[in-house]
C-alpha cells in the first residue's frame, strides 16, 4: 500500500504539505513522477512546476535519502535500504476545474497536481490521509470526496481509500464550510456541493438534476456504473467549466445563473447551468467509460493522440441540452434556440473551413487548447462542429432506417459492448460499428450514403448537410445577419422590419482604457482588408471617438461600400487606416419546427 497525507500547510500562501510513503521501494533508483496532464483536458500542463521543494528521509532512522530530478516531471531515490517518506510542498492557486486551489475559503486539488506517481507500483492500493488544517480560517471545514471512506467517517478529515493510483486520481477533494443538498437518482445517492457565496435555490437545483440524472441512468441501463455521485460547484462572479471524473464532476458557475426562490421559469443562465450539469453527468459513460483505445490506459506522461474527440464531446454535447427538452425541464423551441447558437458559432468561424473535425480531436492539444487571437480563423471546435456532426448522423440514421436506428441505439450499442466491457474504441471502429447497426435496415445506396457521410463530415471540411436532413424531421433551419456583436443567434432577428441596413466591422470586440479593442479580425472582413489586426485599440471612426459600447452605433450611420477613416493604436503608435464597410455576413441561424408531430419524435426520443 501507498500511503499519502495532504495537509493545508499554509492556506495564505496556498501551500498543500504532501507525504508520500513507499514501504517498498527500489533499493536504488526507484522513480516518482507527477502527471503532466489530466484526463478530459487536453494539453500539458506539467503540474510538477508547483512543486515548491521536496526531500525523502528513512522513516525509521530519520536519515535523509538523496532525491535527484532527472527531468520536469521525474525524481530518483538514491540507494534505500526499507521504507521511504518523501516530502513536498505543492503551490495550489490554480482557480480551475483542472489543478488545486487552497486559501482562507476553501481547499481543493485534483490528484493529477498534487499526488506523485511511484513507478512501477501504480497497480497498488492507495490510502490517503487527508488533515484537518490547523488554520483557524478550517475550522468548520468539511471534505467532500468520492473517494471510499476508510477510517474517515463521511465528510470527515482522516483516512480514504483507492484500489490504485488510477483510482486515487480521479476523485477530486473538495474541503470548505460548504453548502450542500442531496438527492436519490435510481437507489443512487447524489450530492451537490456548493462552494462560495450564492442565494441559489438549492431544493430546485437538486430536484431537477434528479429528473437529468434519472433519465441518463435509465436512458443506459440500469444500474449505475456508480455508487455515490458528487456535482461540485464552484460559485463564482463569472465564471463557467467543468471536467468528468468517474463518480463526480467538478464545475465553475456564475452566481447569476443559479436560480434564487423568487425565480420561477428557467432563466438563460439556469439553462446554461443545467446544461453543464448535463453534460459533465453524461460524461460518466462516454469518455469515463467508453473510452478511446488511445486511452486505455492512460499516459499522463505524454500526449495521447486521438481523432475521435469528435465523438466523446460531440455526443455529450449534442445530449447535453438535448436531455433537458426530453425531461421536459426546457421547451423543444428553447432546445432549438440552443441549437441553433451553436450552429452560429461553427459558421461564424472560416477555421471550418480549413480544419476537418477529426485534425481538430488530434490537434487537441497544441491547437483547441492553445488558442490565440487567430483561433476563429484557423481550427475548428470538436464540441460545436462535434455536435453537428452528431446532430446529423443522428437525423440520418432516422430518415434512412425509418426510425429503427438513432444515436440512441448507437450509444446504447457502446455502453453494451464497450464500457461495460472496458474495451477501448479504435479510431475508425465507431463508423463501422454504427454502419453495422444500421444495415438490417438499409440497402447498399443507404449503407453507401452512411459511408460517404462520415469520409464528408470528419475527413472533410464541408458543411455538414444539416437544413436537408432537418427538414426530414420537420424543422427548417434559417440564416440571417447578426443584428449585434452580442447577437448569438437562436432566434429571429430582433430588428423591426425596415430597420435600417446594418454594416459590419468583421471583428470582435474588448473593453480597452481609451477607445475598444479588437479581440478577433475574422478573415476577408472590412477590417481585415484595411489591415486592422487584433490587438489594435481604435480611438477613432471618422475622427470621432468611440468606446465598446458606442461603435457598432457610430458605424449604424454609414451604408454597406461607405469608406471610412479609423484611427487607432498598434501597440503605441497611432495609425490611420481607411475601411470600406460590408453588409453582415448571414451566419447567424435559428430554427422552427415546421411539423411538429415529426420533430416531436426526434427531439423526444
Amino acid at each position: 500500500m501507498i500511503q499519502y497525507t495532504i495537509t493545508s500547510h499554509d492556506v495564505c500562501a496556498h501551500l498543500f504539505h504532501v507525504t508520500c510513503t513507499i514501504p517498498t521501494p527500489k533499493a536504488s533508483g526507484q522513480r516518482l513522477t507527477m502527471p503532466t496532464w489530466i484526463p478530459g483536458s487536453y494539453m500539458i500542463r506539467d503540474f510538477a512546476k508547483n512543486i515548491v521543494e521536496i526531500s525523502a528521509k528513512d522513516p525509521a532512522s530519520g536519515h535523509a535519502i538523496t532525491i535527484n530530478k532527472v527531468d520536469k516531471t521525474t525524481w530518483r531515490l538514491g540507494d534505500c535500504a526499507g521504507a521511504v517518506v518523501v516530502s513536498y510542498d505543492v503551490y495550489s492557486w490554480d482557480m480551475s476545474v483542472r489543478a488545486a486551489h487552497l486559501d482562507q475559503t476553501h481547499g481543493y486539488f485534483n490528484g493529477t497536481s498534487v499526488f506523485l506517481a511511484v513507478e512501477g507500483q501504480e497497480s497498488l492500493k492507495c490510502e490517503l490521509d487527508i488533515q484537518r488544517p490547523s488554520s483557524d480560517h478550517a475550522n468548520t471545514w468539511r471534505v467532500a470526496t468520492t473517494l471510499k471512506e476508510s477510517t474517515a467517517q463521511r465528510y470527515g478529515f482522516g483516512k480514504y481509500m483507492a484500489q490504485d493510483y488510477d483510482e486515487l486520481i480521479d476523485h477530486p477533494v473538495e474541503m470548505a464550510d460548504y453548502g450542500m443538498v442531496s438527492f436519490t437518482a435510481c437507489g443512487v445517492p447524489h450530492e451537490i456541493v456548493f462552494t462560495g457565496k450564492h442565494y441559489a435555490d438549492m431544493e430546485r437545483i437538486a430536484e431537477d438534476l434528479k429528473v437529468i440524472c434519472e433519465y441518463q441512468i435509465r436512458f443506459f441501463g440500469e444500474p449505475a456504473p456508480m455508487d455515490r455521485y458528487i456535482f461540485f460547484t464552484w460559485v463564482v462572479g463569472d465564471g463557467y467549466g467543468g471536467l468528468e471524473h468517474r463518480a463526480s464532476t467538478s464545475l465553475i458557475c456564475s452566481r447569476a445563473d443559479l436560480p434564487n426562490k423568487n425565480d420561477v421559469d428557467v432563466t438563460d443562465g439556469y439553462r446554461t447551468f443545467l446544461g453543464l450539469c448535463s453534460h459533465e453527468y453524461f460524461h460518466t459513460w462516454n469518455v469515463k467509460r467508453i473510452k478511446p483505445a488511445k486511452f486505455l490506459p492512460y499516459d499522463l506522461t505524454q500526449e495521447s493522440h486521438t481523432e475521435l474527440l469528435w465523438a466523446f464531446e460531440g455526443i455529450t454535447s449534442y445530449y447535453d441540452d438535448l436531455i433537458l427538452a426530453r425531461t421536459g425541464i426546457i421547451t423543444q423551441e428553447s432546445y432549438l434556440e440552443l441549437l441553433g447558437q451553436v450552429m452560429t458559432r461553427v459558421y461564424r468561424a472560416s477555421g471550418r473551413l480549413k480544419q476537418t473535425v477529426s485534425e481538430s480531436s488530434f490537434d487537441a492539444w497544441t491547437k483547441f487548447y492553445k488558442q490565440d487571437e487567430n483561433a476563429p480563423n484557423a481550427i475548428v471546435s470538436y464540441y460545436t462542429k462535434g455536435t453537428l456532426v452528431v446532430l446529423g448522423l443522428d437525423l440520418l440514421l432516422r430518415e434512412l432506417t425509418a426510425g429503427q436506428v438513432s444515436m440512441d441505439h448507437v450509444m446504447k450499442m457502446l455502453w453494451h459492448e464497450f464500457g461495460l466491457q472496458q474495451v477501448g474504441v479504435q479510431e475508425r471502429e465507431l463508423e463501422q460499428r454504427v454502419i453495422s447497426l444500421a444495415e438490417p435496415h438499409i440497402d447498399a445506396k443507404g449503407k453507401e450514403q452512411l459511408q460517404s457521410y462520415f469520409e464528408q463530415a470528419l475527413r472533410t471540411t464541408e458543411d455538414t448537410p444539416l437544413p436537408a436532413l432537418l427538414e426530414t424531421q420537420g424543422v427548417a433551419l434559417h440564416q440571417r445577419p447578426a443584428d449585434s456583436v452580442l447577437d448569438k443567434g437562436g432566434k429571429p432577428s430582433a430588428k423591426t422590419s425596415g430597420a435600417e441596413t446594418a454594416v459590419s466591422l468583421g471583428a470582435t470586440f474588448a473593453e480597452a482604457a481609451a477607445g475598444v479593442k479588437l479581440a478577433v479580425v475574422f478573415q476577408d472582413s472590412p477590417a481585415h482588408r484595411a489591415g486592422l489586426s487584433a490587438g489594435d485599440v481604435i480611438i477613432a471612426v471618422d475622427h470621432l471617438r468611440v468606446s465598446k459600447a458606442n461603435i457598432e452605433k457610430s458605424l449604424s450611420v454609414f451604408a454597406p461600400g461607405d469608406s471610412v477613416e479609423i484611427h487607432a493604436f498598434r501597440r503605441d503608435e497611432l495609425m490611420t487606416f481607411t475601411l470600406e464597410l460590408a453588409s453582415p455576413v448571414e451566419n447567424t441561424v435559428y430554427l422552427t419546427i415546421e411539423d411538429s408531430e415529426r420533430a416531436t419524435n426526434w427531439l423526444m426520443g
